[in-house]
């Protein structure tokens, strides 16, 4: 067991520390204790310690929660796409790649473009924040898509897990770029410019008018009355998951294999 003396040099140290700015009175509070007392006083302050690192990083290296979502909190989402877009959250996290996202954004391209098929959920919160129409690129299909690239000049939209990065004005206004995180399938997104962005031809008027959504050069496009706030909520950091029931890419995405 411990002397009790180290104790009291230890706290006669510490009050020699601050004698500048207190009586040198305060020298005399450092007392001999007992070695339990000295246990228990260690015992305590590890147990502090654990508890304020927990509250620190309560997702640290886990990744978003598991816990099952009640259906009124998925927006009308198909349960097995979110199940989905949450698992390669939870792996991307788990593997290093992405830090705990605030925000999963899903799109479901199987899902015509007169549907709204864009939500965003707030992972701490469990909530759903929007459910919005997106458009997807002309390289892609007409009203359907169906064709997906990673390849330049394609105008085609990409599958997988992106992470949102910072906004920026440009051609097509207030956007925000991606980086694509599924190798072979996404990963091209920065040198194919393939960004967030608000577009006149995503509205429910331009569909009723032309039986689809006007469409991109891949880009996911939103309307432009709500693409700015969307944007805000999501930029830095969140992630995106792109879905369509494509073969190639749920067999062989890094992200999908976690499922597995």
């Amino acid at each position: 067991m411990s002397d009790p003396s180290i104790l009291v040099l230890v706290c006669s140290s510490r009050l020699q520390q601050n004698c500048s700015k207190t009586s040198p009175a305060s020298e005399q509070v450092c007392v001999s204790v007992s070695p339990a007392l000295v246990v228990s006083l260690s015992i305590a302050f590890g147990a502090g310690l654990a508890a304020e690192s927990s509250r620190s990083s309560p997702r640290a290296a886990a990744g978003p929660s598991r816990t099952e979502w009640r259906a009124g909190e998925l927006g009308g989402i198909d349960r097995n796409v979110f199940e989905m877009a949450l698992s390669a959250a939870t792996c991307a996290v788990r593997s290093g790649d992405v830090r705990n996202a605030p925000t999963l954004t899903v799109i479901d391209y199987s899902k015509p473009s007169t549907e709204k098929r864009l939500w965003v959920f707030d992972l701490d919160a469990r909530t759903l924040l929007y459910r919005e129409l997106v458009a997807h690129g002309e390289g892609s299909g007409n009203n359907l898509a169906n064709q997906f690239s990673n390849e330049p000049d394609t105008h085609a939209s990409s599958l997988g897990l992106f992470v949102t990065g910072e906004s920026y004005v440009g051609k097509n206004g207030y956007s925000m770029r991606l980086t694509g995180l599924d190798a072979g399938f996404n990963d091209r997104a920065l040198e194919r410019a393939i960004v967030m962005h608000g577009a006149p031809y995503v509205s429910a008027e331009f569909a009723r008018t032309h039986g689809r959504l006007g469409r991109s050069w891949g880009c996911p496009a939103l309307r432009d009355g709500v693409a700015r706030e969307v944007i805000d909520r999501v930029k830095g950091g969140g992630l995106l998951f792109v879905y369509y029931p494509d073969r190639d890419w749920l067999e062989s995405s890094k992200y999908m294999s976690c499922q597995r």
